[in-house]
């Protein structure tokens, strides 16, 4: 079963890596690329400060709190443990994929990039989601990061899925844990935006 499951991702992997057209090599590598959505990043501080003022910076912690769960359980644990090589380091279909750049460390399984995105993508919906919709294009923008991984040809399907999983669990479970402890906090050092809804901040 394990086999055939293989087998599959190989085949799956081997058809989306040959999806290419000549002017998305460029933008698959920027998607690729942590400093290309800076950008992105700085917004989403700066919505943070619009927002919580001061508490921003509790938030950041959170932040970079569930990146280091999601990054040290895939590149930590999981590469090391299952040793999974890259499709590009695979004897098996490596010199048959369509490589733009470089093909990275030796193992794959899972993708930690796909799990940073969605860990972030997971704890901005689960803490703002309620306030502002417009959170839920950060999973699209997790799949476009994803997915550039894939047409790189440095992690199979199943990388970047389960991946994506162990960020979405990061995520989520570190927001409700955010979550859960606001009220034992003082008032002035909850997030405004819950205070607001709970009618606690009558500023």
């Amino acid at each position: 079963m394990i086999e055939q499951i293989d087998q599959w991702d190989k085949n799956l992997m081997l058809w989306l890596n040959s999806l290419h057209l000549p002017w998305l090599d460029a933008v698959m590598l920027a998607a690729s690329h942590k400093f290309f959505w800076i950008p992105l990043y700085i917004g989403l501080v700066a919505w943070m400060i619009w927002k919580e003022r001061w508490q921003t910076v509790y938030l950041l912690v959170a932040i970079a709190l569930v990146i280091t769960v999601a990054d040290r359980f895939t590149s930590g644990f999981m590469k090391p443990f299952f040793e999974r090589p890259r499709p590009c380091h695979s004897p098996e279909i490596g010199h048959l994929l369509r490589m733009v750049g470089g093909c990275g460390g030796q193992y794959g399984f899972a993708s930690s990039h796909a799990a940073n995105v969605f860990g972030v993508a997971a704890f901005f919906w689960t803490l703002f989601g309620r306030y502002s919709r417009a959170f839920a294009w950060l999973f699209p923008w997790a799949v476009l990061v994803s997915y550039s991984r894939i047409y790189l040809g440095v992690h199979y399907p199943t990388d970047i899925t389960v991946g994506a999983l162990v960020g979405i669990l990061s995520g989520w479970g570190i927001a409700k844990l955010w979550l859960w402890a606001q009220p034992q906090l003082p008032p002035a050092y909850r997030l405004l935006s819950r205070r607001k809804e709970k009618g606690v901040d009558k500023a």
